[in-house]
């Protein structure tokens, strides 16, 4: 297949992928109610539904790369659809939450696989002067997803059952499976080398260890000894693979990366503002619905106008950016998400419908040019061999703090919410505002490490693409 051809069609086949997995993701938080009631365990507990998909996707993300490079990106792509479909199947037949955990983290695990290869791929095929242009694009079709996933979630919770949200994703993935097989490059790495299989190990018992204890500290099943016994143990698995990944000569990620500013910015402080946004699609549906008591499918629509603001701030990120430069967006905008995220803790069952709108416009808005600006920013000093491993590092790293933003923002709202039984409206509103007044102001903490950027980092992405335009 010519360079035209790939070019042309490739941002809509990892598009779809994308859609699919968005779509799934938003349509399972607008049904955590429906769910709950369903498998007789409390909303917030379903969190572990969540948690498991998105760990299982921090945890696997780092074997991609080294998978793609070793056997194609083209047949690892269209192998994680397959298994996305599947688990999907098996999500929508559970009969309890422990079949639900499990099929999720079959789930996330392919997951794992779909995101990071599809990013790759792009990575490996445009330049960087058309790397945002292109990434864009993917992203622009892959909105589709969450906005269309909360109101069609909750007309389906409302209509059907919650089951029926997974079985939506199986035309979907048959439709990815004939569009990667027909138009999806089979891209393999430079240099074979062997696996690090220790370095899995080491970071993905670490990971995993640091989100379980999250996950049950906030429901009270850990004394605080045994708690801070663990989380040390979780410290000392990260520290010996970052140990391991110095000396070995090809570790499962390459720290090394981190030496270069851009990258070492773009991924730290993405990690720290994504611990204060992660929680945020599980905790605004139990607002609407537990809270003010909405039913699913009204509180699916609050939520489209979220990401609708994302879908058309992509067609303006460029050329802001091309404008300001990295520095000040980033800096400047990330204040303003966290800025938004408390006037959530203004909402009630008072508040007028336009102002709840509103809100959610401007953070769809703030959050899709933040979320443009670091994950193209990550590459503007990468070089063509550092490309596998950068999206690796990206993509591990983004999962890990979604993972840990969804559990934090659990974690503060269960601790408010205390001994008071979470079927009183009353406690979730006062509980969820303290959550998101928390979470707010971790997110404008995290501002301070994007104004360490130079003026001029970045341009190689934002001044090209201009430049094209």
């Amino acid at each position: 297949m010519d360079e035209p051809t790939i070019k042309r069609f490739l941002p809509w086949v990892v598009a779809t992928a994308l859609f699919m997995e968005q779509l799934d993701a938003t349509i399972v938080n607008t049904a955590v109610p429906a769910m709950a009631e369903s498998l007789q365990v409390t909303p917030l507990s379903l969190k572990a539904v969540a948690a498991s998909y998105v760990l299982s996707l921090a945890v696997g993300i780092p074997v991609s790369g080294w998978m793609a490079d070793r056997y194609g990106t083209r047949k690892i792509f269209a192998a994680a659809i397959a298994v996305f479909t599947i688990s999907s199947i098996l999500c929508g037949l559970s009969q309890s939450a422990g079949q639900m955990v499990f099929a999720r983290i079959l789930q996330g695990a392919s997951a794992a696989l779909m995101t990071p290869v599809g990013r790759l791929t792009i990575v490996r095929t445009f330049g960087k002067g058309e790397l945002l242009r292109a990434m864009n694009f993917v992203i622009i079709p892959a909105l589709i997803g969450p906005l269309l996933g909360p109101t069609v979630g909750g007309l389906i919770v409302h209509w059907l059952s919650w089951r029926e949200i997974f079985f939506v994703n199986v035309p979907i993935g048959i439709v990815a499976q004939w569009l990667v097989h027909r138009y999806m490059p089979n891209y393999f790495g430079d240099e074979q080398h062997p696996f690090d299989w220790l370095g899995l190990a080491l970071f993905g018992s670490g990971t995993a260890l640091l989100s379980w204890l999250l996950e049950i500290f906030g429901d009270h099943q850990i004394g605080f000894a045994p708690g801070a016994a663990l989380f040390g143990v979780a410290m000392a698995l990260l520290l010996a693979y970052w140990l391991h990944a110095r000396r070995t000569p090809y570790p499962l990620l390459d720290l090394a990366l981190f030496n270069k500013r851009t990258f070492r910015v773009s991924v730290t402080g993405g990690f720290v503002t994504r611990l204060g946004v992660g929680g945020l699609p599980f905790l605004t549906p139990l607002l609407f619905q537990v809270g003010l008591g909405l039913p699913a499918w009204q509180s699916g629509l609050l939520m489209m106008p979220t990401a609708a603001a994302a879908m058309g701030m992509k067609m303006a990120s460029a050329p802001i950016l091309a404008r300001f430069g990295y520095r000040t967006v980033l800096g400047a905008n990330t204040v303003m998400i966290g800025v938004t995220t408390c006037l959530y803790a203004l909402v009630t069952e008072y508040t007028p419908l336009v102002a709840v709108v509103a809100i959610g416009f401007a953070l769809g808005f703030f959050n899709s040019l933040q979320f443009t600006s670091m994950n193209s920013m990550a590459y503007a000093d990468v070089e063509p061999p550092e490309s596998s491993m950068a999206a690796t590092i990206a993509s591990s790293f983004q999962q890990i703090s979604m993972s840990f933003g969804l559990a934090i923002g659990s974690l503060i709202a269960a601790w408010f919410l205390g001994a008071a039984p979470q079927s009183y409206p009353p406690a979730v509103i006062g509980a969820l505002h303290n959550a998101y007044l928390s979470l707010g102001a971790l997110t404008i903490l995290s501002s301070l490490s994007f104004w360490t950027l130079r003026a001029t980092d970045g341009a190689s992405i934002s001044r090209a693409q201009t430049e094209l335009v």
